[in-house]
């Protein structure tokens, strides 16, 4: 296995620094190896929507910053490295739980990464969601 370009402590530094929406939510990078990323956003009430649910764009938010997790995990801290396509499929329920993600990167190429994540509730393993996208890495790097 190849060492990550950036680590989960440098991810959450980027979290704290950069990203103050996922800040906001408490989210953190669990671990991180090449290509590879996990992610947890700590359950709080209001990511409830109608029905006792876990509101799609919180699941949606942590499926997006775990991509960015993952590729970051591969390329380094490229900052304009950006979304340019994202599809989710909500699976299942999620309990009143912590949400997991686990990313994984299916290409890295020059100037497109192609990512899955699958998102669970951290008591139960089974899925809650699927989500794809594909992320524009800039030609000149930071």
């Amino acid at each position: 296995m190849t060492t990550p370009r950036i680590t989960a402590a440098d991810f959450n530094a980027i979290i704290a620094e950069e990203l103050p929406w996922a800040a906001d939510v408490g989210m953190v990078a669990e671990r991180m190896s090449f290509g590879e990323a996990v992610c947890r956003i700590p359950f709080k009430d209001t990511f409830l929507r109608p029905g006792g649910t876990i509101s799609g764009p919180t699941m949606m938010t942590l499926a997006d910053a775990t991509m960015y997790a993952t590729v970051l995990s591969a390329i380094g801290h490229v900052k304009l490295a950006v979304t340019t396509n994202f599809n989710i499929n909500f699976l299942r329920k999620p309990g009143q739980d912590d949400l997991l993600a686990e990313g994984r990167a299916i290409k890295i190429g020059k100037r497109l990464a192609v990512i899955e994540v699958t998102l669970f509730s951290a008591q139960d393993h089974d899925p809650v969601a699927h989500a794809t996208g594909t992320y524009s890495i800039p030609p000149e790097r930071d």
